[in-house]
């Protein structure tokens, strides 16, 4: 099972991997609702949709999509609202915080690559003591290309000082595992974020596939 004992580092998508924002997003969308007059939605409607950002929090909110024209003044208004409770209900998963002590006490260094704009990814990782030993954290507007592109974790690798292949990236969506196996990097994908029902991880094509966070242990040997 100790597949990746080689491996010098371990980055982490930041939504669903990491971290539970799904109250956080969902408070942020449902705002645009009351303000409009409009009951407010369950919580329950918003969490599975809270890997796709602004997009998929105001099509559960208004059924809109981006081509609506009322579409993008909600989305900046999302924004703000977003920004205004960032961190106010949003917590790591359970499982994480052992994972990465478990992980730093074996000399692995760690770090963060999320297609949440720096805006957000910033301020939301700078808050939470978690992150305060994440040897980098990068954002969907970092580098030029956001993931799906491998450009976003090669630069994660350079930051690390690193080569690419001694990086694993463990993700909760299939454009992480898209990324990190166009980056060069192992993948694991992680099925107990917002995923559900909704996606064939198998037909990721991952290195391996984890339930819950402790379970990224089994493959590495930290003794």
């Amino acid at each position: 099972m100790s597949r990746f004992t080689h491996l010098q580092a371990v980055l982490f998508d930041l939504d669903g991997t990491l971290v539970d924002s799904a109250p956080d997003l969902g408070h942020a969308a449902d705002l645009l609702r009351v303000r409009r007059g409009l009951p407010s939605l369950p919580y329950e409607q918003y969490r599975p949709m809270a890997g796709a950002g602004a997009r998929g929090m105001i099509g559960v909110a208004f059924g809109y999509g981006p081509d609506h024209p009322e579409f993008e003044a909600l989305r900046q208004e999302f924004f703000a609202n977003y920004e205004a409770c960032l961190t106010e209900r949003t917590r790591a998963f359970d499982g994480i915080a052992e994972l990465i002590g478990a992980l730093q006490d074996g000399g692995k260094r760690w770090g963060v690559v999320t297609n949440k704009s720096e805006r957000f990814a910033l301020p939301l990782t700078a808050a939470l003591p978690l992150f305060e030993a994440a040897a980098t954290v990068i954002g969907g507007d970092t580098t030029p290309h956001a993931k799906p592109h491998p450009a976003p974790l090669l630069e994660a690798a350079r930051r690390l000082g690193l080569p690419p292949e001694a990086c694993l990236y463990v993700g909760d969506d299939e454009r992480d595992i898209v990324a990190g196996r166009a980056a060069g990097m192992p993948t694991v994908a992680a099925t107990y974020g917002y995923l559900g029902a909704l996606g064939d991880v198998s037909a990721w094509g991952a290195d391996a596939v984890i339930n819950n966070p402790l379970e990224l242990l089994n493959f590495f040997d930290l003794a």
